[in-house]
């Protein structure tokens, strides 16, 4: 078998290109992927990531849901622009409004960067006119920097200024290098991450622009997106690795003790912060199984008449009953 065969990194090619323009002019990279009036999922990828990054979920969801990515605002194909996390909600709603129809529901999932879109966005109208659920893989709301385990030092003000000198830092990541990969497998991965695992994030996050990547680690060094948890008022599941460095588990654990309508907190033994690449099947298996639980294909297909899964069970059982 060649080696291309061998490959499963290879990007999705997307049934649909389009592009969403946020309120400050943005204009954003957005991919749809899978057939029309199926169930719908938005990915949010995450710091110096791409589309790209949902490769693995993109494969497989795609085969019977319409799957949305979308590449963040100086990430992949969307140009460097303005940073800041309302910019972040902005390009959200542009999203959503560019690839759903008016009242259409989907599952919301986001990972790290990608999961403080959406809790910045919670509040804001086209979320809750569109999300019928919602992902957090490996991300937290505040005290990014205060938290991080990326240096083994004990928690105090060394080890915060270090951090936050170290994920600001100007210098070049250069090419993916032996070298290269093991830092970013120590930073941002498990220890028993495979090779061709670390080969395709290292890839990924290598390609981000320099720029963008400083500019939104100043972003994230100064998050407090506590009020958007609260405001995070649909069924909630949190996903993290328990060898994550950049946001430990203690992030995940104040999450789902803040949620609203937190359903299920998962733990990943042995995983790191890259959890989509490192556990795609369980990732996955989450996304599918609350696409399932609260979205319900439009039979219409024109986003009039979309509902809840278990509704639909509910009324199909009555019909039943009473004939």
């Amino acid at each position: 078998m060649s080696r291309l065969l061998r490959r499963t990194d290879a990007r999705p090619v997307a049934d649909r290109e389009l592009t969403a323009v946020s309120a400050d002019g943005s204009q954003l990279h957005v991919e749809v992927h899978g057939p029309e009036g199926a169930p719908i999922v938005v990915l949010a990828h995450g710091w110096t990531c791409s589309t790209h990054f949902w490769a693995a979920q993109i494969r497989d969801l795609a085969a019977d849901h319409r799957v949305v990515v979308y590449d963040q605002r100086g990430h992949g194909r969307t140009p460097t622009a303005a940073v800041g996390t309302d910019l972040l909600a902005d390009d959200l709603e542009a999203v959503l409004g560019a690839a759903l129809a008016p009242g259409e529901k989907a599952v919301l999932a986001g990972h790290s960067m990608g999961g403080m879109t959406l809790m910045a966005a919670s509040g804001r109208a086209a979320f809750t006119e569109h999300a019928a659920a919602v992902l957090l893989c490996s991300t937290g709301s505040a005290r990014l920097v205060e938290d991080s385990l990326v240096l083994p030092l004990r928690a105090g003000r060394t080890r915060t200024r270090l951090t936050r000198m170290i994920l600001g830092a100007r210098a070049p990541l250069g090419p993916v290098t032996p070298l290269s990969k093991r830092i970013l497998k120590y930073g941002t991965m498990g220890p028993g991450s495979a090779p061709e695992r670390v080969a395709e994030c290292a890839r990924i996050v290598h390609a981000c622009p320099r720029a963008a990547r400083v500019a939104w680690a100043h972003v994230l060094a100064e998050l407090d997106l506590d009020a958007g948890v609260r405001e995070l008022r649909v069924p909630t599941v949190v996903v993290s690795g328990t060898a994550d460095r950049l946001t430990p588990m203690v992030h995940a654990r104040r999450l789902a003790a803040a949620l609203p309508e937190c359903v299920e907190l998962v733990e990943l033994a042995g995983m790191g912060h890259m959890t989509p690449v490192e556990a795609p099947e369980v990732v996955t298996a989450k996304i599918r199984e609350l696409a399932g639980t609260y979205v319900n294909a439009n039979a219409n297909g024109d986003g009039s008449a979309t509902v809840n899964a278990k509704a639909t069970v509910k009324q199909n059982a009555k019909e039943e009953e009473a004939a």
